[in-house]
């Protein structure tokens, strides 16, 4: 009898502990698949950006990623075709016009362009566009193809080919920026290639090998060897926001070819703020205002939009500027802001901290003044009305005493 008082429970147990097994991962199921979005959707270029010679054709993938639970059918095409090229979205096959994405899914479809015949050097940008049936979701990638310039020599006999799928790269004017370039010889010997670029004037461009840290100007090659480079470009310290042409050749004897790089700088942005004579305090009296001017000076290379003015300051202080913002700062212009600082009417006498922050588009800086709160001219009349009185009562008092 004890045996099967104490076997009931037991059996009990390993089964109630079976269905809480049973139950966990279905419940971990449901939470994974409530935390994916019922629709989600979209569309990237294998190479947003291509150089290549001219009369070649230009052939990648467009990626359609479906991360929601539900499958969709999305309508692609070319919007923008620049002149002297045709262009076409196709598979293997034929050309299409759209895509079914399952869901969870990554469909790839090709970006065929070709050039015509006059076609000629330059930079050439494509737009493709996409949407699903119901128009919810919209997409659109611009693929730029850079086309080099060629001479009949160099068609008769290259001998080197220079590719790169990322000919632009946009960032900060005080950023490093590195290119990664394809060099495939097409000599049937062994042969060392000569490297050189060309940019704006102050800027500092070098080449190394694929990761590698070490400059270089030259790289042996084998026969029909193919070799990955890195192009470090710096730009000047005082260069401005805008678009910059970086021209690569290499070259061997005959065999000779170029690619031409781009440099999107963004601009630095920098505030400097200060006082014309360097002093950050001022007098106040209770309850008055006082006047403190201070400049505001940009020191980036690029334009600095929308500058805000805020103060931390004691309670029940007023502080007031004029003007209130400043709409935009060129790169090195001054301006001149007037700061109307007002005491608390029962502020007690001595110093305090009113702090004053500039805020820009892309940078901040602040600035301290030390406020030193008087006692009321008033309370200086009164004392001195005093002083008057007791010198009178004093002097009428010796001259009692002096009658006696």
């Amino acid at each position: 009898m004890r045996r099967r008082t104490w076997a009931a429970p037991l059996i009990i147990g390993l089964a109630v502990f079976s269905l809480i097994l049973s139950f966990v991962p279905a419940t971990a199921a449901a939470t994974d698949e409530d935390k994916t979005p019922e629709r989600d959707i979209m569309m990237s270029a294998e190479y947003p950006g291509v150089v290549v010679p001219k009369g070649e054709e230009v052939s990648m993938d467009l990626i359609f990623n479906n991360r929601g639970r539900k499958g969709e059918d999305v309508a692609v095409w070319v919007s923008e075709t620049p002149d002297g090229w045709k262009a076409k979205i196709k598979t293997y096959r034929f050309t299409i016009t759209g895509v079914h994405v399952p869901p969870d899914d990554t469909k790839r479809v090709t970006f065929e362009a070709i050039p015509e015949e006059k076609t000629g050097h330059g930079d050439y940008r494509f737009r493709v566009e996409a949407k699903t049936q119901d128009g919810r979701f919209r997409m659109a990638r611009d693929i730029r193809v850079t086309v080099t310039e060629e001479t009949e020599a160099d068609t008769e006999d290259r001998g080197v080919k220079l590719t790169t799928s990322y000919p632009e790269i946009q960032g900060p004017s005080d950023a490093r920026f590195e290119f990664s370039l394809e060099m495939e010889s097409k000599l049937d010997k062994d042969a060392v290639f000569n490297l050189f670029a060309q940019g704006p004037n102050g800027w500092d461009i070098n080449f190394k090998p694929a990761y590698e840290s070490k400059y270089i100007t030259g790289v042996r090659m084998k026969a029909n060897q193919s070799k990955t480079l890195a192009v470090e470009v710096k730009p000047a310290v005082n260069a401005k926001a805008g678009e910059y042409p970086v021209l690569i050749r290499v070259s061997s004897g005959d065999a000779k070819a170029e690619a031409q790089l781009r440099v999107i700088l963004t601009g630095t942005y920098g505030l400097e703020v200060g006082t014309l004579d360097g002093l950050l305090s001022l007098d106040a009296r209770q309850g008055k205002p006082s006047n403190v001017s201070f400049y505001v000076k940009n020191t980036g290379s690029a334009a600095n939009h929308d500058i805000k003015f805020l103060s931390f300051k004691p309670e029940n202080w007023k502080v007031e500027f004029t003007p209130e913002r400043i709409d935009i700062i060129e790169p090195g212009e001054l301006k001149q802001v007037e700061v109307v600082i007002t005491p608390y009417e029962e502020a007690l006498v001595g110093d305090y901290s009113v702090s004053v922050t500039v805020e820009g588009e892309k940078a901040t800086k602040s600035i301290e003044f030390r406020t030193t709160v008087k006692a009321s001219a008033a309370w200086g009349w009164i004392g001195i009305g005093i002083i008057v009185l007791v010198i009178v009562g004093l002097f009428g008092l010796f001259r009692m005493l002096g009658r006696r």
